[in-house]
């Protein structure tokens, strides 16, 4: 009976296992839907291609991939020195209206 305490306490050890019970009979009552969606899923994944060409050994084989990621990390630098820029503008900008209502 002590193996079936493997929370600590009862009353988590019933509700987990009623919650589990649950689960498993709700899973069973939708495994048509749920074979249907897995079923799409593996359809959808055979669509899909590598971004690099099998054909091509070392690291030529990865050439799109690497481009790829290179536009990434450039575009990402340059969102960051745009939004560094706006923001310093805007702080200058907000800084500039507050001195100047002061005077």
């Amino acid at each position: 009976m002590e193996k079936l305490n493997f929370a600590g306490q009862w009353w988590i050890s019933i509700t987990l296992i009623v919650l589990g019970t649950l689960a498993l009979l709700l899973c069973l009552g939708y495994r048509a839907a749920i074979a249907k969606f897995w079923s799409e899923v593996l359809v959808e994944l055979h669509k899909c291609t590598w971004p690099w060409d099998p054909e091509q050994t070392g690291l030529r084989k990865y050439k799109i991939l690497i481009d790829s990621t290179v536009v990434v990390c450039v575009v990402t630098i340059l969102l960051a020195g745009y939004i560094t820029g706006f923001d310093f503008f805007i702080n200058k900008l907000v800084a500039w209206m507050v001195t100047f209502q002061a005077n």
